[in-house]
């Protein structure tokens, strides 16, 4: 009934003086992620046939497939098996697309036509990935096949008016028209039109700085207005003369490189309900924002990220002078941690945040973490979590 459920099921058994005895059993399972079900029927949308390799028993990949909506399913492959299963379909004329994030998918990954690797995923993966998706999200493969499609169209519109210039122009550069009717080409119309040529194809190819994919993980839900309990009339009164003073929030934003940037960053945060003025310090990469009434930190990471950039993390002030020389120091203990790679992993997903240094102790299970600024214990919990590791306690 568990690995019908999706789950794999564990026996725990003691052995003393030639007898068994079941101590329990403990049912272990990769969680589907809410995104996964609807990237897989865009995907089935663009005509794309979705398979499903996986180590876990049939039992448990049949509830799996059931989950995402996946047409068919191969169970119990080893790294070579899903090598050798991408080998089949590409015999069968097909072009393959191998999407996966661990040591053991990275056969598969550099066989398939293109192989696309989970940002989170082990290096091995992402070195044998043509492409990487920077979130551990379905949804960019689809986004990431719409652009590739983006692209090639843009090509090939160039292409065509690059040939539609060049057969009007070369013939009529070479004097075609001059014998019936006495005309030439003047180098000054000559110059304009090959100038012309140019920009318009440049332009057409600057489009794509526009696109936009036709799906996207669900936005972040708004808040909803809180509920103000009744109070005497005097009270009520007290606050209609007493206006209450404007809220400031400081965001430490990591990604942010120019005043294209930064300016992107202001633009996310003045469109937040409740946002009323925008202050983005480009050098201590900080956007300090202030609002009219309270905002949940939710909204304004996730105008953040929509932008294009990873918010470290929020506070109601942050010392300008402060400029590292104070540091704090916090342990991270990480459960799922075996080898160095996966130390290594760990340590490369927290010192890829802003202001933060980490080493990893493999033998104690833990990370010792310096940060230069304030950063958030969810900030450090996500960076790890999404390496592939579980976050036991932060202190």
């Amino acid at each position: 009934r568990l690995a019908e459920e999706g789950k794999t099921p564990l026996f725990f058994v003691r052995e003393a003086e030639g007898a068994r005895t079941v101590l329990g059993l403990i049912a272990v399972a990769d969680v589907v992620k809410p995104t996964s079900r609807q990237a897989i029927a865009e995907l089935k949308k663009l005509g794309i046939d979705v398979v499903m390799l996986t180590g876990d028993n049939k039992k448990t990949a049949e509830a799996i497939r059931r989950q995402t909506g996946i047409d068919r399913v191969v169970a119990e492959v080893l790294p070579q098996d899903k090598e050798e299963e991408v080998r089949k379909l590409q015999a069968e004329g097909k072009k393959v697309a191998m999407i996966g994030d661990g040591i053991n998918d990275a056969p598969a990954l550099a066989r398939a036509d293109v192989g696309i690797a989970i940002g989170a995923g082990t290096d091995v993966a992402i070195e044998s990935a043509d492409i990487v998706l920077m979130k551990s999200d379905l949804l960019d493969a689809v986004a990431a096949i719409e652009l590739s499609h983006a692209v090639i169209r843009n090509i090939k519109q160039n292409l065509f008016w690059a040939f539609f210039y060049n057969s009007i122009g070369i013939p009529l550069a070479a004097g075609v028209l001059f014998i019936p009717f006495g005309l030439k080409l003047n180098p000054m119309f000559a110059a304009a039109a090959m100038s012309f040529s140019s920009v318009s194809v440049v332009t057409n190819a600057l489009r794509l700085k526009l696109f936009k994919p036709t799906v996207s993980a669900p936005a972040a839900p708004a808040a909803s207005p809180k509920e103000v309990p009744a109070c005497p009339t005097a009270c009520a009164a007290a606050r209609t003369e007493a206006a209450p003073e404007p809220l400031t929030r400081v965001m430490l934003v990591e990604g942010m490189s120019c005043g294209h940037c930064s300016a992107r960053v202001e633009k996310a945060l003045a469109a937040v309900e409740g946002v009323t003025a925008v202050q983005v310090d480009l050098e201590a990469k900080t956007a300090t924002v202030t609002l009219a009434h309270p905002v949940e930190d939710s909204l304004l990471e996730h105008a953040v990220t929509e932008a294009g950039y990873t918010p470290v993390s929020i506070s109601d002030t942050i010392d300008p002078n402060n400029k590292g020389e104070t540091a704090m120091n916090k342990k991270i203990v990480i459960d799922g941690m075996m080898c160095m790679h996966c130390a290594g992993a760990v340590e490369k997903a927290l010192n890829a945040l802003d202001g933060v240094t980490a080493k990893v102790d493999l033998e104690q299970k833990c990370a010792h973490v310096e940060l230069a600024a304030p950063v958030a214990d969810e900030v450090l919990a996500k960076a790890v979590t999404d390496a592939g590791y579980t976050v036991v306690s932060i202190g």
